[in-house]
């Protein structure tokens, strides 16, 4: 078992916005989160990757045997948990490849420059990264080259789970396809949250959570999702 969250609520600007939510997300599941904008979803993952301004007022989040809601993010994050966010910051100045090899180095060990070099290469070419991409600053990527920058990140930290927040954000067919598609080749365990369908159809989570007002109010299989994709989320 990777990932066993209990009872975990969520406490941000004195509100609490996760009230008591439970979940696993075993060795390679896909976990999808669903819900309206509102429901907690964005909270419950920052709290869960340590950001200081959403704290985890009780309840536990384990990692494969340890209580991590009380350690530091880099800690989490060497514990191999990662958060996609919904719109990743721009960096200028600020190059692809040392940003992801100072990544690298605080989370799985320190790589020497060339080593690195050779390894970002090979995965690149493996997700069909091109090769420049790697020279470009963390600036004016398009929604598609966001999204392919984090897998290239997920691909080289190697999390045993990752969250993935509306990853489906702002991606045409072409580009959810792609991104799909890399997202089978990882060996994580996969937290997808999103509002839509779309994801979720070339996916097929094993659970379908459904969040509303803090809560997890329903769970169930890839037929919640479509029933939610219907009807709305109520």
């Amino acid at each position: 078992m990777a990932l066993e969250v209990n009872n975990l609520k969520v406490e941000v600007d004195g509100n609490i916005v996760v009230k008591g939510v439970s979940f696993v997300i075993g060795d390679k599941d896909v976990v999808a989160l669903m819900g309206p904008n509102g429901s907690g979803k964005s909270s419950l993952a920052l709290a869960l990757m340590g950001h200081p301004r959403y704290k985890i007022k009780s309840g536990s989040a384990v990692l494969d045997g340890v209580d991590i809601t009380g350690i530091s993010p880099e800690q989490r994050a060497k514990l191999g948990l990662f958060l996609s966010f919904q719109n990743p910051v721009d960096v200028p100045g600020l190059g692809v490849e040392t940003f992801l090899r100072q990544a690298y180095n605080s989370v799985r060990g320190r790589m020497g420059v060339m080593d690195f070099h050779l390894l970002l290469k090979d995965r690149m070419s493996s997700i069909g990264v091109p090769g420049q991409f790697s020279s470009r600053d963390l600036r004016g990527f398009s929604g598609g080259e966001r999204k392919r920058m984090e897998l290239l990140q997920m691909s080289l930290l190697n999390p045993k789970i990752a969250i993935l927040d509306e990853i489906d954000s702002g991606l045409d067919s072409g580009a959810l396809k792609d991104v799909a598609s890399e997202l089978k080749k990882l060996s994580a365990g996969l937290l997808l949250i999103t509002h839509y369908i779309r994801m979720l159809e070339f996916l097929r989570p094993d659970v379908v959570h459904v969040m509303k007002a803090g809560q997890i109010m329903r769970s169930g299989d890839f037929r919640l999702a479509l029933r939610m994709d219907r009807e709305g989320f109520g």
